[in-house]
């Protein structure tokens, strides 16, 4: 894999940031991230983060940005688009966050046969704990943004992730990495920032079974591409 050239999707959460760190860590070239965006919501899919504070990591992480916005019916399509204009302008890997759950394996890895791309898994099968740890440790600073309150408690809402907090998320009884849903991340802070995201709480709401802080960046104007 050293030197190739990757694109990673992206979806802001820790997950994903620490697969591109380990990617760039490994020798590939960063060209790049995709992420998918709600045509309706305006933030990105499943993590809800706004587009401004997608483009302000893009600028602190030196990486241009494909914005995919999508419908539900239209993303599988939409997605295989962005990795093949990602193929044509040289990309020959795309990196991806996920580490064990097999039908999301699977579809990232059709969405690359289909396309050219050769699929990356960095942090594939490997325990979950050591790289929620590894994660914190190599200095990358995340807030957790959604909460699914069926299987943890609304009170890890807006909370750093550090060590302390992923172990009483683990005591809890929930997973120590939130793989399976249980919560979700924005990481706006690590080695691989130039700069720190500032971001401001703009609200909470409930959405069964979800509890959602709604972050935003401050309100400068930031260009991107997408």
């Amino acid at each position: 894999m050293k030197g190739k050239k990757f694109i990673a999707s992206y979806s802001g959460g820790k997950d994903s940031v620490l697969a591109i760190y380990r990617a760039i860590q490994s020798g590939l070239v960063p060209l790049g991230l995709i992420t998918t965006c709600n045509i309706e919501a305006g933030r990105s899919w499943f993590h809800g983060v706004t587009e401004n504070l997608l483009l302000k990591a893009s600028a602190s992480l030196g990486m241009p940005i494909n914005l995919v916005k999508t419908s539900g019916e239209q993303y599988e399509k939409n997605f295989e688009k962005a990795l093949a204009e990602a193929k044509d302008n040289g990309a020959e890997v795309c990196v991806f966050g996920d580490i064990d759950i097999e039908g999301h394996l699977e579809w990232c890895t059709l969405r690359c046969e289909r396309t050219g791309l050769t699929p990356y898994f960095p942090l594939l099968n490997e325990r979950r704990k050591k790289l929620v740890y590894e994660f914190i440790d190599s200095g990358f600073s995340s807030v957790i943004t959604i909460v699914n309150t069926s299987k943890m408690s609304d009170e890890f809402l807006g909370q750093i992730l550090s060590r302390k907090v992923a172990d009483a998320i683990e005591a809890s009884g929930a997973d120590i990495c939130g793989e399976n849903g249980e919560y979700h991340t924005f990481t706006f802070d690590g080695p691989i920032f130039s700069e720190k995201i500032d971001y401001i709480v703009k609200e909470r709401t409930e959405r069964e079974p979800y509890a959602i802080l709604s972050i935003d960046g401050k309100t400068e104007n930031v260009q991107g591409s997408g």
